[in-house]
């Protein structure tokens, strides 16, 4: 498949919960991202980053950059034989439902 615009593709991948809900920051950054970058770098997946908002003031606790060649590359991944691996892979670090968002430029 072919894509007309073969722009770069972000997609955020946010966790929000109470202060006080589950998630392992190490297992996140040791384990979760390097699995995500060695599953879908085949693919166009080319930087995953991790955040993690400062201050009590905010509901999440956790955001992900994923930086991928184009539409294509991400199409690819989520539909590749890794992406149940990955999947599998959230509730060892959290029971929040990640949420995924595309960025948009303006």
């Amino acid at each position: 498949m072919t894509y007309e615009n073969e722009t770069p593709v972000t997609i955020y991948v946010t966790y929000s919960g109470s202060a006080d809900a589950r998630f392992d920051r190490a297992w996140y950054v040791e384990r979760h991202l390097p699995l995500v970058m060695t599953s879908w770098s085949q693919y166009g997946l080319e930087s995953v980053t991790a955040f993690f908002p400062a201050g009590q003031q905010t509901r999440t606790l956790a955001i992900c950059e994923c930086r991928f060649r184009d539409q294509g590359a991400l199409d690819a991944a989520f539909n590749s034989p890794e992406a149940p691996a990955v999947m599998a892979d959230v509730p060892r670090f959290t029971d929040i439902a990640p949420r995924r968002a595309r960025a948009v430029l303006l």
